[in-house]
């Protein structure tokens, strides 16, 4: 998976942009190391969540791999692969033991409540949301639960690569001629001039610093890991 897909949230770090930028991420309030039974019907049985990986003593559930792909129909179409899926949620279970550590702050229900209507507001309309959140067996809930969690990690990120992501004015310059302006004048489209656009353009390529500084820490984080990818226990 490549830099910019491989964990959704290092594609926009600044408020919501994954949703038209990437893929998206899942959250879980509790702890990765418990085991969550799955909801059954009235009366029926109740099962033990599968495990699909362990990292050091903590676990990874199939139903977090589960909601993680049917989150990424929602959003996308279509669910990236097993392994893309067992990837994005690694990554997402070292920023968030890094943010816990931290003490970074949860964001609040007003700022979830923000990123709900920024996602409905994707589809043609709420009852076409709706239709497609239940088509992906998704609730409410989950998808506020994936949205907090998406805000959390993705905020922690800009807290600490921010600071060092440092942009040059030749580099401002050198993206406006070659990535803003050429592309604008191949289709006849009128280009702002440089100034108009400066601090856009800055944003752009601090925002890739710092996913290329938060790529680089998770891909030299994950060696120190012990992580066990277990095969699925689905059939195909």
């Amino acid at each position: 998976m490549g830099k910019m897909t491989r964990f959704l949230f290092l594609a926009a770090i600044v408020g919501l942009g994954w949703l038209w930028a990437a893929s998206a991420a899942k959250a879980q309030s509790r702890s990765y190391s418990t085991l969550a039974p799955v909801a059954s019907t009235a009366g029926g049985p109740r099962t033990v969540d599968g495990i699909a990986a362990r990292i050091e003593d903590d676990v990874l559930t199939e139903s977090e791999v589960r909601e993680l792909g049917a989150f990424q129909q929602l959003v996308d179409g279509q669910a990236k692969s097993r392994a893309e899926l067992m990837r994005e949620l690694e990554d997402q279970w070292i920023v968030r033991g890094e943010a816990a550590a931290a003490s970074y702050p949860e964001p609040s229900a007003e700022d979830v409540d923000r990123a709900y209507a920024q996602l409905e507001r994707q589809f043609p309309s709420p009852a076409e949301f709706q239709r497609r959140s239940a088509a992906a067996g998704l609730s409410e809930a989950a998808i506020r639960r994936m949205l907090a969690e998406q805000l959390y990690l993705s905020r922690f990120l800009d807290f600490r690569f921010r600071p060092a992501a440092q942009v040059t004015d030749a580099q401002v310059e050198d993206y406006y001629k070659n990535e803003f302006a050429a592309p604008l004048k191949k289709h006849g489209q009128p280009v702002p001039e440089l100034d108009d656009v400066d601090d856009t353009i800055r944003e752009v390529l601090v925002q890739r610093a710092i996913n290329d500084r938060a790529t680089a820490w998770l891909d030299d984080t994950r060696t120190r890991l012990r992580i066990d990818v277990l095969a699925s226990e689905e059939k195909p």
